[in-house]
């Protein structure tokens, strides 16, 4: 089962709601239940959001290839296509960034 507080919107998973919304304090009173769609909403949010983590971390591990590639600077050509690799990899880090802070703002972060 899934309770959502009415205060703060942290997200409890458990039998029951907690006593004391662990995030800000309201008392239980303040949670409800999440059924059906909004507990598939929060499921599928978070697998997203776990996607776009990923994405995230993978670009800068690819930002560390391509620095180490330009460092190297083998030949004009390799230099080029590190540095564009470089370049996309932080617009995709930020882009996927900017769309947690859209779920964020949206309520769509569980």
């Amino acid at each position: 089962m899934m309770w959502k507080c009415g205060v703060c919107n942290y997200i409890h998973n458990g039998e029951g709601a907690p006593e004391k919304c662990p995030k800000c304090g309201a008392p239980q009173e303040k949670f409800v239940q999440l059924v059906d769609e909004s507990r598939e909403k929060v499921e599928r949010s978070r697998f997203t959001n776990s996607l776009l983590r990923e994405l995230i971390n993978t670009m800068e591990d690819l930002q560390d290839l391509a620095q180490a590639g330009i460092d190297d600077n083998l030949d004009p050509g390799c230099k080029k296509l590190f540095t564009e690799t470089l370049e996309m990899a932080e617009f995709i880090k930020q882009t996927a960034l900017a769309e947690i802070e859209n779920h964020i703002s949206k309520g769509k972060w569980g």
